[in-house]
């Protein structure tokens, strides 16, 4: 993968290769970005860059049979780990190694892909998937071996923080002291679910959001109009992911506004109208029939909305972005309900849904009682 492939982030893309130039390569970096932001196909690039002794900012060096075999994800001293579970393929004892076909699919066709879309691939998307113990086995493992090259061999772990504790403590005093010319990249979207002794290890590097401009130009090349392009870059706040789904209208948040409005329709009638109680019950066992990482992007979404109604409510505008396309909605409409008197509950209500749907609760209960605490907190009064 190519430095001049990968969207915006100049500053990032010259720290890497100067430093790479220099010598002073980290044997342990943590790459923390948000959904899209292009923290995977950085790392792939920069692995790249250093295995195969590139130099000058880009990876069109002299050792053009390394450069071809990263070109396939083939290279035998590039090595990766990330969140699997058991499926109808695999039955036990999941690890990387038994998907690796799905995942070089995956990093071709959506290197800005998200852990949901993964999981999708893979067929686990009613599951949780995790980095275990088998995968950081296997991880010492591969390190232990020489360098197929004889240079470098790096250990891409993407989603670091669907790490369990035994695996992290399985992989600390390897990430402190690796084997020579061996180099650690992890890339997380949520650092502080990494345990501190990991990530007191590693050298952090923060990606920001994607700019807008960069996106934009990106759907243009791929056949959107510059209008349509600039509009779609707008709504998708620096996430070119969902820019690209908004773009083929293949957006999950698609399903999840209309679940939404319907969710909060109900919510309203619901003050002093048995029917409408009973609509939300129906309504929580409708979502909770779907997998468990559905139920917790949705969760992630309703944030996200009540976010961007509050500002609008506090004519903070020039910061929402969003929009909702279910005809008859308005998130303008909609703002007033969301004030300083329930803003804070309303965002513990939803962070303490997903908590409990993480730790395997009853999903129905869980979105039940969340459906008639939301019932209670949109009449609420601001002050």
């Amino acid at each position: 993968m190519l430095f001049n492939t990968i969207l915006g982030l100049s500053h990032i893309k010259n720290h890497l290769a100067t430093s790479a130039d220099a010598g002073r390569i980290p044997h342990a970096q943590l790459f923390v970005g948000p959904e899209g932001s292009g923290t995977l196909p950085m790392a792939i690039a920069y692995a790249q860059y250093i295995i195969c002794g590139n130099s000058g900012g880009e990876n069109d060096g002299s050792n053009e049979s390394c450069n071809l075999k990263f070109g396939s994800l083939s290279h035998p001293d590039m090595h990766f780990a990330f969140p699997v579970s058991n499926s109808d393929k695999i039955k036990s004892h999941a690890v990387s190694d038994h998907y690796m076909e799905e995942w070089r699919k995956f990093v071709k066709e959506q290197p800005y892909g998200n852990l949901f879309d993964w999981y999708q691939l893979i067929g686990i998307e009613k599951k949780q998937g995790q980095i275990g113990v088998d995968e950081a086995q296997d991880v010492v493992k591969k390190l232990a071996l020489k360098s197929y090259e004889g240079g470098y061999k790096v250990m891409l772990i993407w989603m670091a923080e669907k790490m369990n504790t035994a695996a992290a403590n399985k992989l600390l005093k390897l990430i402190e002291e690796p084997p020579n010319k061996t180099v650690f990249i992890l890339i997380a979207e949520d650092e502080e679910q990494i345990i501190q002794t990991i990530r007191s290890r590693c050298q952090v590097l923060h990606f920001p959001p994607l700019a807008e401009e960069a996106m934009a130009n990106a759907l243009v090349e791929k056949g959107a109009l510059r209008e349509e392009a600039l509009r779609i870059a707008h709504e998708a706040n620096g996430n070119f992911n969902k820019a690209l789904d908004l773009m083929n209208s293949d957006s999950e948040d698609l399903v999840f506004e209309k679940w939404f409005v319907q969710w909060v329709r109900s919510a309203f009638k619901a003050k002093g109208n048995k029917s409408a109680i009973q609509d939300l019950i129906m309504w929580s066992e409708e979502v909770a029939k779907t997998g468990r990482e559905t139920q917790k992007k949705f969760l992630l979404y309703c944030l996200a909305v009540m976010r961007q109604a509050m500002l609008i409510n506090f004519n903070a505008d020039e910061l929402a972005f969003m929009k909702v396309h279910v005809d008859g909605f308005s998130l303008e409409k909609f703002a007033p309900f969301i004030h300083e008197n329930n803003i804070i509950t309303i965002t513990q209500e939803l962070e303490d849904a997903i908590y409990h749907i993480e730790r395997n609760g009853n999903s129905k209960i869980i979105l039940t009682d969340l459906s008639i605490k939301l019932t209670r907190l949109l009449h609420r009064k601001a002050a």
